[in-house]
């Protein structure tokens, strides 16, 4: 693969190099500027942002504290009021980097008193799939708005309950499915929109690592609901559906688990999942919990086009293919969990849909659901 990217490195090479430069230009540029009171529409100063809305982080873990938290500081209409933990000396260590005062951590056992904190809007999930249909209506009765982490929940039923008590409580419930609001991600859809290298026809969405310790909760069935498919697999799911821009009417499946190995008591380890929509596009998605899966591509008759990797916090990066040529489509990485933060916000504020309403989370659940099946039986399940 090396060779075949040999120019797409000097590309990149050269981008860097002129963008360093360019940099440079526009420093001296703004020097000049401020210096003579000449305006220029290139340093054209961005207008501020609306007020920001405060989120309540609930669950301190290890996306909380290592991706969520410090995204905080790139967002500009959300910011950290209140953190919800079981462990009161976690909570305060992160409220003091983050800037939270402590009279606004809270505990599992008092959570519902976060319905008399004026500081929070926006409550946060990001507790262990189980555990969203409980703490999402508890904070819907509060009276805030949610962002609740992918799965949505372990059952459509629970999925169900959720969209309910949203709208009971005429509040906005969103799912953090963190893709749909990263650039290389939005560019890849746009492509298929617009279909520039003509219909697709395949789609191959991968998705996998090789998980660690056995007695993490992901490993746990009560806990997360199932294995690698509900976790990562999600995501091949995710971009199959967005890429096609459709939704499937017939699954079939297989998983693979192997033996005597630790981790994988209770859940399940591979899992492959062949999706048909009703355009004719079929997709083959592999989910995976025992090696590295990290790439969506899309075949059409005039080339393909492909993230890898596609679905990392950071780095992510996009390659088309036409006339036996490789191109690299360089964009510029962007926080993904910033940019979901403050979508919601954004829509809080002009009282939108998001782009990932609840009703997104249901139908992966649904779909889930019948590949477990499919896997199960052998069989091929209709929609």
């Amino acid at each position: 693969m090396s060779s075949e990217r040999t120019g797409d490195v000097s590309r990149r090479t050269f981008l860097h190099t002129t963008g360093g430069a360019l940099i440079g230009g526009a420093a001296a540029a703004l020097a000049v500027g401020e210096a003579t009171g000449v305006a220029s529409a290139q340093l054209r100063v961005p207008p501020a942002p609306g007020p920001k809305l405060g989120f309540a982080v609930v669950g301190l873990g290890s996306l909380a504290i290592n991706q969520i938290l410090p995204a905080f500081a790139k967002c500009e209409r959300a910011k950290p009021a209140a953190l919800v933990s079981g462990s009161r000396q976690k909570a305060e260590t992160l409220a003091v980097r983050y800037d939270v005062d402590t009279k606004h951590i809270y505990g599992y056992d008092n959570f519902d008193a976060i319905a008399n904190d004026p500081a929070i809007d926006i409550v946060y999930i990001v507790l262990p799939n189980s555990m969203h249909h409980e703490y999402t209506i508890r904070a819907l009765k509060a009276g805030k708005h949610v962002l609740c982490e992918k799965p949505m929940a372990n059952t459509p039923k629970e999925c169900e309950e959720m969209i309910a008590a949203a709208k009971a409580a005429n509040r906005t419930l969103m799912i953090g499915y963190r893709l749909h609001y990263e650039p290389h991600t939005q560019a890849m859809i746009a492509i298929a929109r617009a279909q520039e290298f003509g219909p697709a026809r395949v789609i191959v969405c991968d998705a996998g690592f090789n998980i660690g310790d056995p007695a993490q909760w992901r490993l746990n069935k009560k806990l997360a609901g199932g294995g690698s498919l509900m976790d990562i697999g999600i995501y091949a799911l995710q971009a199959a559906r967005y890429l096609s821009g459709e939704e499937p009417t017939e699954i079939s499946a297989m998983s693979y688990t192997t033996p005597n190995d630790p981790r994988f008591k209770e859940v399940e380890e591979t899992i492959t999942f062949q999706l048909k929509f009703p355009s004719g596009v079929l997709a083959h998605c592999t989910s995976s919990y025992g090696c590295g899966l990290n790439r969506f591509r899309v075949f059409a008759p005039k080339g393909s086009f492909e993230l890898e990797p596609a679905l990392s916090y950071n780095g992510i990066r996009m390659f088309v293919h036409r006339g036996g040529v490789m191109e690299e489509r360089v964009i510029a990485d962007r926080d993904q969990f910033a940019l979901e933060m403050d979508h919601l916000a954004e829509s809080v504020a002009r009282n939108t849909e998001p782009l990932t309403p609840g009703e997104e989370g249901l139908r992966d659940l649904r779909i889930m659901t019948a590949i477990y099946e499919a896997a199960r039986t052998g069989a091929t399940v209709k929609l």
